[in-house]
């Protein structure tokens, strides 16, 4: 029985996700932490790409939970401190981007081309074919059997 019970801590203690933050980083000010926590949970470990800077043992993660830190202390807004984030390491940096026109284009674009590429097949699909535009015309015709004629005489 105990065996299990240390089989089970060992792996509730593993299911927790391991936050990278370290205690030199960790503000005095709760309210602040948490502020930093917040903002850091979602920016980017431009190392590990995959993993926000709260989750990230990268050195840059690093540099960047302090960063943020550090512009929180100085007394400068959530949206100030982001602001200052995106300008220095551009948009990619954010977990979840900021709407707007580029990333509305960059994510419709593909659906937009579907529908219009199913528009102009199903337009297409529709509409029978003309006999008219695969018939000679006269004056073709008579060119064909005048060149023809001249092979079945000509045997070169």
């Amino acid at each position: 029985m105990k065996k299990l019970a240390a089989i089970s801590a060992l792996w509730l203690a593993l299911a927790v996700p391991a936050l990278a933050v370290q205690p030199s980083e960790i503000l005095a000010d709760p309210a602040l932490e948490q502020r930093a926590r917040n903002l850091s949970a979602g920016l980017r470990c431009m190392v590990c790409q995959n993993q926000s800077i709260d989750d990230s043992d990268a050195e840059l993660a690093r540099d960047l939970r302090v960063l943020v830190r550090e512009r929180l202390v100085a007394g400068e807004t959530d949206e100030e401190v982001l602001d200052y984030v995106v300008s220095r390491y551009g948009e990619f940096v954010l977990l979840k981007p900021r709407f707007s026109i580029q990333n509305a284009a960059l994510w419709g674009a593909p659906v937009a081309l579907l529908l219009l590429g199913g528009v102009f097949l199903f337009s297409r699909a529709g509409r029978p074919q003309k006999a008219n535009s695969l018939r000679l015309s006269e004056e073709e015709e008579q060119r064909l059997k005048e060149i023809l004629g001249r092979a079945d005489k000509d045997p070169s």
